[in-house]
């Protein structure tokens, strides 16, 4: 699933199993949200279908995705692109809880800054409790992934988080492991380049090799740099 974060004329996407839902965390500044954006290009235009782009309309504004230079921007494609625009965890929890009610189920879902929507006070004050927060994010991603997993017996469906972390480890990483078993993880390689790692927390899987995937951010474009193969876990 490496593959499908980069445009598909540099690198072949590969039609393999993929987790109904994935998480990817990295540090700020290193092109989640144009990741995430070619992520949900790349869905609508293999199934002709709509994805929802879920996020901060601000937050977005003030760091717009970047893309492959080779998409066409006046592609039919971004019409197939949903821009649902959401301020707390409870515009999240409101989508899910009717996801089972829409006509026609988006081929993907992309939650943009995922963590960024639990304030700790406010979900402090609505449990009651220090850990609120993590009481809120857990609530919020079992509503998430049963709502998946229903969607997922009618037709394919497939959720992508993101959530931003500070050095090596993953921000709240024993909460998004009991939903979440296919995790990418991003990391420096020097002045804006950077390497994005699959990490498969699945009991069930043996261990493999994991892929890395080198990136940068340049002139306003995603560039795709290569993927090689890791045998370190």
């Amino acid at each position: 699933m490496i593959e499908s974060f980069f445009d598909g004329n540099q690198v072949e996407i590969l039609e393999t199993h993929v987790d109904p839902i994935t998480l990817l965390s990295g540090p700020p500044c290193c092109g989640k949200t144009s990741l995430l954006f070619q992520f949900a290009y790349n869905c609508a235009s293999q199934s002709n279908a709509n994805v929802v782009f879920m996020c901060n309309r601000s937050r977005l504004q003030s760091k717009r995705p970047y893309l492959s230079q080779s998409i066409d921007p006046s592609s039919h494609v971004f019409k197939l692109i949903q821009m649902k625009y959401v301020e707390d965890d409870e515009e999240i929890k409101k989508y899910f809880a009717a996801f089972h009610l829409h006509d026609k189920i988006p081929t993907a879902v992309v939650v943009d800054d995922f963590g960024d929507f639990f304030d700790d006070r406010t979900c402090q004050e609505r449990y009651a409790n220090p850990r609120g927060r993590d009481l809120a994010m857990v609530r919020t991603l079992a509503l998430c992934y049963n709502a998946i997993t229903h969607a997922n017996k009618k037709s394919p469906c497939k959720l992508l988080l993101s959530d931003t972390h500070l050095g090596n480890s993953t921000r709240l990483l024993y909460i998004y492991k009991r939903w979440i078993s296919s995790i990418f993880t991003v990391k420096g390689d020097g002045p804006g380049s950077f390497l994005l790692r699959n990490n498969n927390y699945s009991r069930s899987c043996g261990l493999g090799k994991t892929r890395i995937a080198k990136y940068s951010i340049a002139l306003r474009y995603l560039v795709f740099e290569g993927i090689t193969d890791d045998n370190e876990q």
